[in-house]
C-alpha cells in the first residue's frame, strides 16, 4: 500500500508507510494514522497546515 503525505497543499512524498516514516522520522503507525477518518476529522477544526496522508489505490 502506498501513501501520499501532504503538509497543507504541499506534497512531501509518495511511498510505502515504511519509506515515508523513515523520510519524515516518524513511526510507520503515524503515517497510517494520518490517513484515518478520526485524524482527518480532528484536524479540520484546527490548523490546516498539519501533515495528512492519503492511501493511494492500486491500478
Amino acid at each position: 500500500m502506498e501513501y501520499a503525505v501532504y503538509k497543507g497543499d504541499e506534497l512531501l512524498g509518495i511511498g510505502t508507510a515504511k519509506e515515508l516514516a523513515e523520510r519524515l522520522k516518524v513511526k510507520v503507525e503515524t503515517i497510517k494514522f494520518y490517513s484515518t477518518a478520526s485524524y482527518q476529522k480532528r484536524i479540520k477544526k484546527e490548523n490546516h497546515n498539519r501533515l495528512i496522508s492519503v492511501k493511494l489505490e492500486d491500478d
